[in-house]
């Protein structure tokens, strides 16, 4: 399925809902070139799939196809994206290991939240 389990904005620029809502289309566009990306590498991490305007879209797919998907102006590395999607697997994996969490539902924790808000102040 293609429904968001999370979604984080974390921008300096003030946009509009209907920026919001062209970033969200440009994510999901993405995801086909993920499924063909992932027929060319063993790596889970993809680096950047897809360019669009001034934005990058960089991909991660978990061992369970989970894919995470990262909008960002690609001034950064793929070291940093790279960590940061290591270290928001990380989390996402100790959500999973609840035996409370439907993973078939968006992750509405505060605790995660506020712990990949963290990861992204520190590596983007």
């Amino acid at each position: 399925q293609d429904n968001p389990l999370y979604e984080l904005v974390q921008s300096q620029k003030k946009e509009g809902p209907q920026a919001h809502q062209e970033n969200q289309f440009f994510l999901h566009a993405a995801l086909d070139i993920v499924d063909e990306e992932l027929w060319k590498t063993n790596s889970m991490f993809l680096k950047v799939v897809d360019k669009f305007n001034d934005r990058c879209i960089s991909a991660f797919v978990t061992a369970t196809n989970i894919k995470l998907l990262l909008l960002h102006d690609g001034n950064k590395g793929d070291d940093a994206i790279k960590s940061f999607f290591a270290e928001v697997h990380e989390l996402y994996l100790k959500v999973m290991l609840n035996p409370f969490f439907d993973p078939n539902v968006a992750i509405s924790s505060v605790t995660f939240d506020t712990r990949v808000r963290a990861v992204a102040r520190k590596l983007l």
